[in-house]
């Protein structure tokens, strides 16, 4: 973690957290020689594409395995792949959970959704950003500083139309397809944002609630160096929302953390870290004015 100057810059100034090595520091999207996915539970993987990370929940070579977002537009091939090598070939899955639908979430979903016919779930108040009927409200380019941040102004913010497949995730019940896994509602960087617990080795995957990276940088991004940080700050309409999330998220005391954007964490200089960021949060994640 940085130290010092990190409130200003967002990040959480705590000792480095132990980092899950990753298979591959590259661009998935860029290539087809990296079609791994990262295991960091027996029965839990994820493989970044682009900027973003997907999830794969299931033991390898079983059915029933389980998408969890569905990674940027170009990354279908990146998760077929992954797929293919860690469930075998032609084995679709039995659902596509969703945190939220940001088109960085989203961007392989019509496609996936078309080639497997398999049910996607999302919490009621994402349905009209994947159902055809509501766009996000514009970002805040420039927020937090960086790269990412400033190009914000031309990320694709029109919902996807996946309603054939739509279902809907219940707060606080399981999550469908995956024994043990809660949903917990975690808005604020979108209306419907979840995330999934497993209380029985406290395995949390937290979306965009919390992310392990600096997304407003395109160097963190691209360098996946581990930094604690809030929801990115360029798309985060709510952020007394978000506060409140990242503090539910901090009182679970995960043992593993899973984020939409950085590497996975794990053990406890990570819980100290989201504990200092959930108590700090508006001084750490939320942005200035401008």
């Amino acid at each position: 973690m940085r130290g010092g100057n990190a409130r200003a810059a967002g990040a959480v100034t705590t000792r480095m957290p132990e980092q899950i090595p990753l298979a591959s520091s590259s661009i998935a999207t860029d290539s087809g020689d990296m079609d791994r996915s990262e295991e960091v539970a027996p029965d839990l993987a994820y493989k970044k594409t682009a900027i973003v990370n997907v999830a794969f929940y299931g033991r390898p070579g079983e059915p029933g395995w389980v998408l969890i977002d569905a990674g940027m537009p170009g990354s279908a091939d990146a998760i077929y792949r992954a797929a293919a090598e860690r469930f075998g070939e032609n084995v679709p899955p039995s659902a596509i959970v969703l945190t939220h639908g940001h088109f960085d979430h989203v961007g392989a979903l019509p496609e996936l959704a078309a080639e497997w016919e398999t049910p996607i779930y999302a919490h009621r108040q994402e349905h009209p950003y994947l159902n055809g009927t509501r766009a996000y409200p514009p970002p805040r380019p420039g927020a937090g500083g960086g790269v990412m941040s400033r190009l914000a102004g031309l990320y694709p913010r029109q919902p996807v139309n996946v309603a054939r497949w739509l279902g809907l995730l219940s707060e606080n019940a399981e999550v469908p397809f995956m024994p043990g896994w809660r949903v917990i509602p975690t808005p604020g960087h979108t209306p419907g944002h979840v995330s999934l617990w497993r209380e029985a080795d406290r395995a949390l995957i937290a979306g965009d609630a919390v992310i392990s990276t600096r997304q407003e940088s395109a160097y963190s991004v691209l360098a996946q160096k581990p930094e604690l940080h809030g929801p990115p700050q360029y798309y985060t309409p709510d952020w007394n929302a978000a506060r409140d999330s990242a503090r539910k998220l901090a009182a679970l005391e995960p043992e593993l953390l899973l984020t939409g954007h950085g590497p996975a964490l794990r053990g406890a200089e990570m819980r100290e870290a989201l504990k200092l960021l959930a108590r700090d949060f508006d001084q750490i994640a939320r942005p200035g004015k401008s």
